[in-house]
């Protein structure tokens, strides 16, 4: 294992235990009373649904990380998603293949329909015909890929409800992604390295044969920083970030005074990404 693999997994590492590295802008993980009495959802103000529809009651106490994807702002500010997907990509080195059937997709663009298959799109507005929305992974609280995975390669980290990966783990399977809902998962079917068009020596970069997705910028939390499709959006609101079992988070707000709507809810793998349309 090479020098930025091992500085990697020890900044993850540092991100799973209690409080280690735990950055002031975003809590890794709960040490006081920081939960609502009644999961991501105590609140009604953004559609309060059956518990088995969305983030309902009996969903897990603690830091709970997710985050709201504000399309009104998308709409306004063109260019604006291009700009979060390509700090994904820098960060992450993401590879750029020539051949888009082989696309490696951590955040991608998508029409609603493709987005929200449940919900009808019959007679929409201009707006939200004509937007291209943010796709990703949901960071479910009740993730269907962990349970597929005969590695644990993929996990879900208790302390903030991250679904992680291991990519030393990842046989390449591909159970988890035939588990995944969302289409969040893609497979590397051949070596990504020449893809990378700038080499983010911070993040180890994957080889043929592996799963990988969004990881909520954990490596980022670890040290204090925002995810980087949030810091890309700074100040625009676009894109908000954080507890959402805490009442005082700032992501907890906006869903407590807006009607927001989630992806497959019906399948009640109770998704940590929020939509504001």
């Amino acid at each position: 294992m090479d020098k930025q693999r091992r500085k990697f997994l020890t900044i993850a590492g540092a991100s799973v235990l209690a409080g280690i590295g735990a950055p002031a802008i975003i809590k890794l993980t709960s040490s006081d009373a920081v939960a609502s009495s009644g999961g991501h959802e105590a609140a009604a103000g953004h559609g309060a649904a059956p518990a088995a529809a969305g983030h309902g009651a009996e969903a897990p106490q603690g830091v709970r990380l997710g985050m709201v994807i504000d399309m009104r702002k998308m709409a306004d500010l063109p260019g604006q998603l291009d700009g979060a997907i390509a700090a994904c990509i820098k960060t992450h080195n993401i590879p750029e293949f020539p051949d888009t059937k082989n696309e490696i997709k951590w955040l991608w663009k998508a029409p609603f329909e493709n987005v929200f298959l449940d919900h009808s799109s019959y007679h929409s507005s201009k707006r939200v015909a004509t937007t291209p929305f943010p796709a990703l992974c949901n960071h479910c609280d009740d993730p269907p890929c962990v349970r597929a995975c005969p590695t644990k390669a993929t996990f879900r980290i208790p302390q903030n409800g991250i679904v992680a990966m291991d990519f030393h783990r990842c046989i390449g399977c591909r159970f988890c992604m035939a588990a995944c809902p969302y289409g969040a998962r893609s497979f590397n079917w051949q070596d990504p390295r020449p893809y990378i068009k700038k080499y983010n020596a911070d993040f180890p970069s994957r080889m043929k044969g592996v799963v990988e997705k969004c990881n909520f910028c954990g490596e980022r939390l670890a040290l204090g920083q925002e995810p980087a499709c949030v810091e890309a959006c700074k100040g625009t609101g676009a894109i908000t970030f954080g507890d959402l079992n805490d009442p005082k988070s700032e992501v907890r707000q906006v869903l407590d005074s807006e009607f927001t709507i989630q992806r497959k809810t019906n399948l009640g793998t109770k998704p940590s990404v929020f939509y504001i349309v």
